[in-house]
C-alpha cells in the first residue's frame, strides 16, 4: 500500500515538472519585464487632474451631497483596506506560526528516536513549503516575487508597472509568503504585508476584480489616478501597521518612506487605516489566546517587550553603542552591494534559463538552509542550565517539543541547552525574542553569536532575489540583533556593571543595520518603540540610527532605491541632479520632434501617428485667422484610443461644429477615459476601421485638456524638476517666452471665501494687496 501510494507521488510530481516550461516563453517576471522593454510595458500615471470639458461637465452636474457621498466613500474604503489588510495580516501569521509549530513538534519528536530521521523530515517539510510558494510565484503571480516595495514606491512615485497591483498578485503574495517563510528561509514577511496592503486598497479603489468576476459597481467611483494613489498609500501604512502592529510607524513608513506627495487630508486617512489594522490584529490576538488558532498564541506579530529590560545608561556606555552604528552602518551598506551584484546576476543570466530553473534555485537554496540550521548546532557543546528565575518566566531547558528559550537540542543531560539552537533552530520571531530578553546575559556564548552572524548573513545575502516573496526587515533584526548582542557581550565584561544588560544592545543592533541598510530614520525609530514598548530606549535608538544611516550613505544608496534601480524602476528622488542646475529646459528635450495634432484632425492620420510612435501625449495646435499657430491644450494617447473605439465623434467634414469649441455637446462620460489598474488599457492594435472610418474627422476640442503646464525654455531644469515631481505631473510643454503678460496672480488673489451663494465667491480685501 505504502508502496503503491510512493510510486503514485512521483508519478504526479513527474507531471508537474513535465509541464513546467523551461524556457520563458509565457509570462515572464516583473523585472525582466521592466528590463526587457521598459519603454514599452512602463507608463506614467496621470496624477495630474485633466480639466478637459467632460470633466468640467461632470464637475458642474455634481452637487454638495454627492461631494459627500464622495467623501464618505473614502472613508469607507479606508476603513475596508484597514481591516482586509489587518485580516490577511492575521491569516498570513496564523499560518506560519502554526506550520512552524508542526514542523518544530514533529522534528523533535522524531529526533528523541533518531536525529537523522528528524532531520530528513525537517529538510522535506522546508522543502514542500518553499516549493509551494516557488511553484505559486513562476506560474501563477510573476509580480509576487521580492518584497513588492520598490515596485509600489515606483507606482506611488507615478510609474504604472503593470501586474504589481493584480488579484493574482494578492493571492500569489499571501500564499507565498506562507510557503517562504514557513519553509524557514532567511527572509520576512513584512515587506510582502506592505505589497498585500498596497493590492488590497488597489482592488477595493477599483471595485474589484472584473477577470474573476469579483467587482462591485457601488464602490467603482475613483476615476482618477490621484485618488487610487491616495488609497494605495492608506494600504502601505496598513501593512506596516499589521506587521509590527506599529500604526503610527505605519504612517511614517508611507510618510518616510514610499510617498512622494502628501497632504494633510491624506494624513488622516492613512492615519484612521492604521488604527483599523491595530484594532483588528489586537482582536484576532485576543480570540486566538484562548487556544483556537492551534500552535498560534500571544506570539505570531512582531512585537518584542523589553520594558523590562536596562533602566538607565551611563555615559560611558555611549561610545560602544555609538560603534553599534557604525557597525550597522557598514554591514547595511554590504549588504546592499552584495544583494544588488547578486541579484543582478541572477537576473541577467540564471533566471533567463526558465521557470525550471528559478523552482530548483529557491529548493536548493532551502535545502541548504535547512542543513545549516539543522547541523551547525550539532557541532556545539550543550551548556549546563543557568539558575532557575521564578520570576522570569523562563524554563530551562525547553520541554520536547517546544521551543523559545533554552532549546535542548542533542544534550546528552537533561538540565542542559544548546546556545546555538536556540537561535538556528528556531522561529525568527522566536529568535529574536531570545536574542533582545533580558536577565539572560550568559544564555549565549561569543563563538556561537559569531558563528550564526556569519552564516545567517551569507544567507540572507543569497537568498534575496530568489522567486518568491521576500522581505527584508526581519532577517535584518536577526543579523543587527545578533552583532549587537556581541558588543553586549564586551560591554558587560569591560565595565563590570550589573545593570548593563546584552538585550539592549541586541536591540540597537538591529536598529543600526536596518538603518544602514535601508535609509530610514524616522519611521523606523518609531516602529523599534513601538515593537519593543521601552520608550527610555528612544534617544539610544535615534543615535545609532543617525550615525548607521550617514555611514551607509558615504558607500551606497538605500537597500530599496539600489532594488528599484536594478529593476528598471526610474523614480524620480526628493531632490534634482547637482548638474540640472546648470541645464535649461530646452535642453532636456533633447531636439526632439514635437508630434502634434490639429483641432480637426483625419481618422487615418491619427492612427498613422499613433502607430508609428509610442508617446503617450501630444500637444493640440489650431490656426488663427492671421495664419498664426495656437497652442489649445494637451491630448492623450488613451483618449484619442476612446475616441477611435467609440467612433461617435467621427464627423464628415473638417471644420468644427462649434468654431468657439466651448458649447460643442459631450457624447462621452468622463468614467469612459479612466484606465483600470489592472489592465493595460487600448491598444491601438485592438482597435478596427473600415475605409469608411478613415477617412472621417475628429474634433479633439471636446476631450483635450486646454489648461496644461508650461514652461519658458530657459527655465532651470531644477526648477521643472520640482515643479514635475512636487505636483505629479505627465506632461509638460516647453515654450518660448511669451510676449505679453494680461495678468498677475498674488496670495491675495487666491484668498477665496465659500459665501451662502454657491455661485459667487469673495475675495478678502486689505490695502496691501498690492504688496504681498
Amino acid at each position: 500500500m505504502l508502496s503503491n501510494q510512493l510510486h503514485n507521488g512521483l508519478e504526479t510530481a513527474k507531471l508537474l515538472w513535465s509541464r513546467i516550461p523551461n524556457s520563458e516563453d509565457g509570462e515572464v517576471d516583473g523585472g525582466s519585464l521592466l528590463r526587457n522593454s521598459n519603454r514599452n510595458t512602463v507608463e506614467s500615471l496621470d496624477y495630474e487632474v485633466i480639466e478637459n470639458y467632460a470633466y468640467r461637465e461632470e464637475q458642474a452636474q455634481r452637487g454638495k451631497l454627492y461631494v459627500g457621498y464622495y467623501v464618505a466613500v473614502k472613508w469607507f474604503l479606508a476603513l475596508l483596506t484597514g481591516i482586509g489588510t489587518g485580516l490577511a495580516a492575521v491569516f498570513i501569521n496564523i499560518s506560519v506560526e502554526n506550520f512552524a509549530g508542526w514542523k518544530f513538534a514533529l522534528t523533535f519528536s522524531i529526533i528523541q528516536r533518531s536525529y537523522f530521521a528528524g532531520f530528513v523530515i525537517y529538510v522535506l517539510i522546508n522543502l514542500i513549503l518553499v516549493f509551494s510558494s516557488v511553484y505559486i510565484v513562476t506560474h501563477f503571480a510573476p509580480a509576487a516575487a521580492g518584497s513588492g516595495i520598490p515596485e509600489i514606491k515606483g507606482y506611488l512615485n507615478g510609474l504604472d508597472i503593470h501586474g504589481i497591483l493584480l488579484f493574482r498578485t494578492l493571492i500569489g503574495k499571501i500564499f507565498g509568503s506562507i510557503g517562504s517563510v514557513g519553509g524557514g528561509l532567511a527572509l520576512g514577511k513584512e515587506g510582502p504585508l506592505v505589497h498585500t496592503g498596497a493590492c488590497i486598497a488597489s482592488l477595493l479603489g477599483q471595485g474589484g476584480s472584473s477577470k474573476y468576476h469579483l467587482s462591485l459597481r457601488w464602490l467603482q467611483v475613483f476615476k482618477s489616478d490621484r485618488d487610487r494613489r491616495d488609497l494605495v498609500t492608506c494600504g502601505c501604512a496598513a501593512g506596516v501597521a499589521a506587521a509590527f502592529r506599529a500604526p503610527v510607524g505605519g504612517v511614517l513608513f508611507a510618510l518616510e518612506e514610499v510617498t512622494s506627495w502628501w497632504r494633510s487630508q491624506l494624513m488622516w486617512r492613512v492615519f484612521f487605516t492604521s488604527a483599523i489594522v491595530a484594532v483588528v490584529v489586537r482582536t484576532a490576538m485576543g480570540w486566538c489566546k484562548s487556544g483556537k488558532c492551534g500552535h498560534f498564541g500571544s506570539g505570531g506579530f512582531i512585537i518584542w517587550d523589553t520594558s523590562d529590560g536596562q533602566e538607565d545608561y551611563s555615559f560611558e556606555e555611549l561610545l560602544p553603542m555609538a560603534v553599534i552604528g557604525v557597525i550597522g552602518g557598514l554591514l547595511g551598506a554590504l549588504f546592499n552591494q552584495l544583494t544588488f551584484h547578486i541579484t543582478y546576476w541572477r537576473r541577467n543570466y540564471l533566471h533567463k534559463k526558465g521557470n525550471r530553473v528559478k523552482i530548483i534555485e529557491a529548493c536548493l537554496i532551502s535545502v541548504i538552509t535547512s542543513a545549516i540550521s539543522f547541523g551547525l548546532p550539532l557541532l556545539r557543546k550543550c551548556n549546563p542550565c543557568p539558575e532557575s528565575d521564578h520570576d522570569s518566566g523562563i524554563e530551562c531547558p525547553r520541554p520536547p517539543g517546544m521551543y523559545g528559550n533554552y532549546v535542548n537540542f542533542y544534550c546528552g543531560k537533561d538540565k542542559e541547552y544548546n546556545d546555538l539552537a536556540t537561535i538556528f533552530f528556531n522561529t525568527q520571531d522566536d529568535a529574536i525574542r531570545n536574542l533582545f530578553s533580558a536577565k539572560t546575559i550568559h544564555e549565549f556564548s561569543a563563538q556561537s553569536l559569531l558563528t550564526f552572524l556569519v552564516m545567517f548573513y551569507t544567507l540572507a545575502v543569497v537568498t534575496f532575489g530568489t522567486a518568491v516573496p521576500a522581505g527584508q526587515f526581519v532577517p535584518g533584526i536577526m543579523i543587527g540583533s545578533t552583532y549587537g548582542r556581541l558588543v553586549g557581550m564586551f560591554v558587560v565584561n569591560f565595565y563590570k556593571k550589573l545593570n548593563v544588560e546584552e538585550g539592549t544592545y541586541a536591540l540597537l543592533g538591529a536598529a543600526s543595520f536596518l538603518g544602514g541598510s535601508m535609509r530610514m530614520t524616522v519611521s523606523l525609530c518609531v516602529i523599534m518603540v513601538e515593537i519593543t514598548n521601552n520608550l527610555k530606549l528612544l534617544p539610544l535608538i535615534m543615535l545609532v540610527l543617525l550615525i548607521s544611516k550617514a555611514v551607509g550613505d558615504a558607500f551606497n544608496e538605500g537597500f530599496y532605491e539600489q532594488q528599484a534601480r536594478l529593476k528598471g524602476i526610474a523614480l524620480l528622488e526628493s531632490r534634482p541632479k547637482y548638474q540640472m542646475r546648470n541645464m535649461m529646459a530646452k535642453e532636456a528635450c533633447r531636439n526632439q520632434k514635437v508630434v502634434s495634432f490639429p483641432r480637426i484632425v483625419k481618422v487615418a492620420d491619427a492612427v498613422s501617428i499613433l502607430q508609428s510612435n509610442l508617446h503617450n501625449g501630444f500637444p493640440v495646435i489650431d490656426h488663427v485667422r492671421n495664419g498664426e499657430t495656437l497652442v489649445i491644450g494637451l491630448v492623450l494617447r488613451s483618449h484619442l484610443l476612446v475616441l477611435l473605439q467609440s467612433k461617435v465623434d467621427f464627423q464628415h467634414s473638417p471644420l468644427p461644429c462649434d468654431p468657439a469649441g466651448v458649447s460643442k455637446s459631450i457624447r462621452h462620460n468622463f468614467s469612459e477615459f479612466v484606465k483600470p489598474v489592472s489592465s493595460k488599457g487600448i491598444s491601438i492594435e485592438d482597435i478596427h476601421l473600415s475605409s469608411d472610418d478613415l477617412e472621417m474627422y475628429i474634433d479633439l476640442a471636446p476631450v483635450l485638456n486646454p489648461s496644461p503646464y508650461v514652461v519658458p525654455e530657459d527655465m532651470s531644469l531644477t526648477k521643472v524638476y520640482n515643479l514635475f515631481r512636487q505636483l505629479g505631473l505627465r506632461h509638460i510643454f516647453v515654450v518660448p517666452r511669451a510676449s505679453r503678460v494680461v495678468g498677475m496672480i498674488t496670495r491675495e488673489d487666491l484668498l477665496i471665501e465659500d459665501s451662502e451663494d454657491s455661485a459667487s465667491v469673495e475675495l478678502h480685501s486689505t490695502s496691501g494687496a498690492s504688496s504681498i
